[in-house]
């Protein structure tokens, strides 16, 4: 019992260390710094809340990938986010560009928020507009 036991924990070890890059991706630290940079600036589309760094996914191995071979080829920093943008989307990046197409997606905080405010109002103004109760407690009167 004892062998499966350390057997399957050193699968699921082995398989979390083949998941994130375990060396840099360049020797040169500048490029080195630029590929984390620009990694920190895209998002796991199957993980949705890490970045392509943060994620053991094999979609974000495929994006790290691309992205040192973008980084490789001499492509510049808009050039590699245009690329990404292109082919999956502004939701590839975390901080997707003001643009019409995204006005919804920055928007949507604010719209929450002032909605949230409305309702709140909206309920303590009919709150107020109550008739004002007996203000003895009922409890209290009958001894």
């Amino acid at each position: 019992m004892r062998a499966i036991v350390v057997a399957l924990m050193l699968v699921f070890c082995v398989q979390a260390a083949q998941a994130i890059d375990a060396g840099p991706a360049f020797e040169d630290p500048a490029l080195q710094a630029r590929y984390e940079r620009l990694g920190r600036e895209l998002r796991c589309l199957q993980c949705r809340s890490e970045t392509i760094f943060d994620s053991n996914a094999s979609l974000a191995v495929d994006l790290r990938r691309q992205l040192r071979e973008l980084i490789a080829e001499g492509k510049s920093d808009d050039e590699i986010m245009q690329y990404m943008t292109d082919r999956y989307s502004d939701y590839v990046r975390y901080k997707p560009p003001l643009a019409p197409r995204t006005v919804l997606l920055w928007a949507a905080p604010i719209l929450l928020v002032l909605g949230g405010v409305g309702v709140a109002i909206t309920v303590i103004l009919r709150k107020s507009r109550l008739p004002e109760d007996d203000p003895v407690d009922p409890g209290l009167g009958a001894s």
